[in-house]
């Protein structure tokens, strides 16, 4: 089964790329614009781990990420940023964030870190 990947971003060009970045490597991807959408994936598809910006109209990263935890505690989640505001990203990673990355990021460093911080899952043998 493939691992889930959701990407949380309001620019749409940012979501395209990191979408078509990740499912050339192989990856079920998911895509939110928003909080609510971001929350609904969560809870429907349950994603092995979440790209997630942190300047997102109506809901902002944190809230997204307060909320998703409550979902499920062990969700992974990658901010990313364009502000260098370090109070909010010590407040993400305070929540459980992993890292972060701050926008304009390099891909590969992005593509590095998801392969890195996915969780690994149990090979199950068929008796």
């Amino acid at each position: 089964m493939k691992e889930k990947i959701l990407i949380v971003d309001d620019q749409f060009g940012i979501r395209i790329l990191l979408n078509e970045v990740f499912n050339k490597e192989g990856y079920q991807t998911f895509q939110a614009a928003n909080g609510i959408q971001a929350l609904d994936i969560v809870k429907k598809h349950a994603p092995d781990l979440v790209l997630l910006d942190m300047k997102i109209p109506g809901m902002d990263g944190i809230e997204i990420l307060k909320r998703m935890k409550v979902i499920d505690p062990d969700i992974r989640v990658i901010i990313m940023t364009a502000y260098g505001e370090l109070d909010m990203i010590q407040e993400a990673k305070n929540l459980g964030a992993i890292t972060h990355f701050a926008k304009p990021f390099d891909i590969d460093d992005i593509r590095a870190a998801v392969r890195k911080n996915m969780p690994q899952k149990p090979t199950i043998g068929k008796n």
